[in-house]
């Protein structure tokens, strides 16, 4: 939701910067003067009257009526979402998935066309290219880094170009100012997916892109507690579009979830940039070591996109890195799974899963977990293959996770 007459806003200074707004931005406290954001847990809410009743649920006088569209901590939560990116507005969903499907069916219909990157999250690309087709909307996947392949796959019927940057697992970074000009010299619209640099890195709008993604279950809530998902973008479309879609499907996020991503944000900006700080120094770490063939990490100068990466991403890498076990050549597809089983199971400190954003680092095996879903085919043509392992940097010593990797990394044998 954003903001009509009738829900007052938090009174700020208009020049607030990111770190306040992210700690004080959302509703006014209660009469109760609450200094923590209150936790509405009602799915309804009552009305004086009759009359009264009736002109809010046709949207004529604005409040709360009802959670699954309306509710003052999911409120609060897309008000300070909203801040944080810059945007006009902000919708709150179930989940980051939950967000890219609300995107789609409140933006476009049967006969539309999408371009994405081939290298967005396995899920993205399953919604995408596979269950959005029975709906009629096609997409067409394309090279992350390469514009003019973006340009190339243009239609009348384009719609909406779709990208993610960095991208997981491999972490390319696209240029969004680039691939704004293509979508809006079409006609069409660029949504890019937020969730590995979060607004505290990255403001996906300020480089000319109309929509963000979030995933909340990654950094916003930054501690791996709930799952949550929104989108930020111009007023005129959540609210005439989303919103409505919102009322009629609800793929909306409970009260309490809003909360603890609420809560989360208030710590974003330091987490990212001690979690960055330390990402950094495990990449550095790993490109020297003999048994690591390469390193994807957009803070070191090796990546391919470091450069626009670092001006994108206000001068950090972000705290996700993968790297590829040496094997591969020699042994094959096999051989380099079974390399990397070993080094991912010879650690003791990193939690063995496919979520991110948490405090404590997390190791996965991209191929068989995050990408597991799509083909072969499908994988090796986003640079995933069976020796590629992803770290998401939390906040453990990084000393200690250069010993963990180097247990698993050490012991390596044919």
């Amino acid at each position: 939701m954003s903001d009509k007459p009738g829900i007052p806003r938090v009174d700020l200074p208009l020049d607030a910067r990111l770190d306040t707004l992210a700690v004080r931005e959302g509703l006014p406290a209660t009469p109760w003067g609450e200094n923590s954001e209150a936790l509405f847990l009602t799915s309804s809410f009552v009305h004086p009257d009759a009359a009264t009743a009736a002109a809010r649920f046709a949207n004529e006088e604005e409040a709360f009526v009802y959670t699954r569209f309306t509710n003052p901590t999911t409120m609060m939560m897309e008000r300070r979402l909203a801040a944080l990116e810059g945007a006009e507005a902000c919708i709150a969903t179930s989940s980051g998935m939950a967000a890219i499907l609300l995107l789609v069916m409140g933006l476009l219909k049967a006969g539309d066309h999408i371009i994405c990157s081939q290298s967005v999250f396995g899920s993205t690309i399953k919604l995408l290219g596979g269950d959005m087709a029975k709906f009629g909307v096609e997409t067409t996947f394309v090279s992350q880094t390469d514009v003019d392949q973006w340009r190339a796959a243009l239609r009348p019927q384009t719609k909406l170009l779709f990208a993610e940057t960095p991208t997981n697992p491999l972490t390319e970074a696209c240029d969004i100012a680039a691939l704004a000009d293509i979508a809006h010299a079409a006609g069409a619209w660029l949504a890019v997916d937020n969730c590995f640099c979060s607004p505290a890195l990255q403001q996906p709008l300020r480089w000319g892109a109309d929509f963000v993604i979030h995933s909340g279950t990654k950094y916003l809530d930054g501690q791996g507690r709930v799952i949550a998902g929104a989108i930020c973008g111009p007023q005129a479309e959540i609210e005439g579009k989303l919103v409505p879609l919102m009322r009629s499907a609800g793929m909306c996020l409970s009260p309490f979830n809003a909360w603890v991503v609420l809560k989360g944000m208030e710590t974003l900006s330091i987490r990212m940039k001690a979690q960055s700080e330390r990402a950094l120094a495990l990449a550095q770490w790993l490109e020297a070591h003999p048994q690591v063939e390469r390193v994807y990490y957009p803070g070191l100068a090796s990546h391919p996109q470091h450069e626009l990466a670092m001006r994108q991403q206000n001068g950090l890498g972000g705290a996700v890195l993968s790297f590829i076990v040496k094997g591969q050549a020699q042994g094959g597809a096999e051989l380099a799974r079974k390399r990397a089983f070993h080094v991912i199971d010879s650690t003791r400190i990193c939690s063995i899963t496919a979520n991110l954003g948490d405090t404590k680092t997390t190791i996965t095996h991209p191929s068989s977990t995050s990408h597991g879903r799509l083909s072969e085919e499908q994988r090796l043509a986003a640079g995933i293959t069976q020796g590629l392992i992803r770290v998401a940097v939390g906040l453990d010593d990084v000393e200690d996770l250069k010993a963990d990797l180097q247990r698993g990394l050490d012991t390596l044998t044919a």
